[in-house]
């Protein structure tokens, strides 16, 4: 699952619409390079081209820019995996995870609205959508494995992706551990195997 990846847009439209997109991708561009902190309506303006008090005035200040680049997660075509196995979508969904982390270059930015998200309660709340709304895609790895018989009737879902994931997000923010396959391999296992004998039921 790519719970983190907030991808530059390449959306057409009007004016309005390319403005958005422009400060979108300056916003992302500068969580990257400079983190939460050194987060600034006047360096996404020069980033963007746009001026900075029509940034002002669209997007209030650095949280509207946060939770608007997070607002993306709701306008992106991500599934999650479909292999035609449980224990493999469920594989492959962390992989995807840590997969983000273990690009410096993808990890900056998610890792950036983290840290926003313990500053500011609007980037808090728009996280909290975000992963939301990638849980409730994410869903569809349970339901397939339902339906085949791989899991229980009553599998609680969003209980299953969280239990897969979290573990990465653990051993690489809080622990600071190295982002590999094997830790994804692992936690999707362990998970797996709960699932299956009723442990999320």
């Amino acid at each position: 699952m790519d719970t983190t990846a907030v991808q530059p847009s390449s959306r057409p439209g009007g004016r309005t619409a390319r403005t958005r997109a422009a400060v979108r991708d300056a916003t992302l561009a500068e969580l990257a390079t400079q983190g939460y902190a050194g987060l600034s309506v006047e360096a996404v303006a020069a980033r963007s081209g746009v001026h900075k008090t029509t940034v002002y005035r669209r997007w209030g200040g650095v949280d509207g820019l946060v939770v608007d680049a997070l607002a993306l997660a709701d306008e992106d075509g991500w599934t999650p995996p479909d292999t035609g196995s449980f224990e493999r979508d469920l594989r492959e969904l962390v992989r995807e995870v840590v997969a983000t982390f273990a690009d410096p270059g993808e990890a900056a930015a998610p890792t950036a609205f983290v840290a926003a998200a313990f500053q500011s309660p609007r980037a808090a709340a728009a996280l909290h959508e975000f992963f939301a709304e990638r849980h409730r895609r994410s869903a569809a790895v349970v339901t397939r494995a339902v339906t085949r018989g791989e899991v229980p009737e009553g599998t609680d879902a969003a209980a299953v992706v969280k239990a897969a994931v979290a573990p990465v997000y653990h051993r690489v923010l809080i622990a600071g551990e190295a982002a590999t396959r094997e830790m994804a391999d692992q936690s999707a296992a362990v998970v797996a195997h709960g699932a299956r004998a009723g442990l999320y039921a």
